[in-house]
């Protein structure tokens, strides 16, 4: 989803035994806005994609996040 969204990714690792995902939306120097967890519970691949491009299209809609607004059109055809 990233790359189509000509976004970067940083991946974080907390130790070996750390199952939670985490996933942040970040703009600039912005506080990170949290936009998936899961708690280690097993989840569907698709589930999960659907839940962060749901995310991204209601962050497209603040107008703090002007860059997702621009890739709102590109977010509705992911899916």
């Amino acid at each position: 989803m990233a790359s189509l969204l000509k976004m970067g990714v940083e991946v974080k690792m907390f130790g070996k035994d750390f199952t939670p995902i985490y996933v942040y939306y970040k703009q600039g120097d912005e506080e990170p806005i949290p936009i998936y967890c899961n708690n280690g519970e097993d989840s569907d691949v698709m589930e999960i994609y659907m839940t962060l491009r749901n995310m991204m299209f209601v962050l497209s809609f603040h107008p703090k996040h002007l860059a997702l607004r621009h890739a709102r059109e590109e977010i509705t055809q992911l899916s």
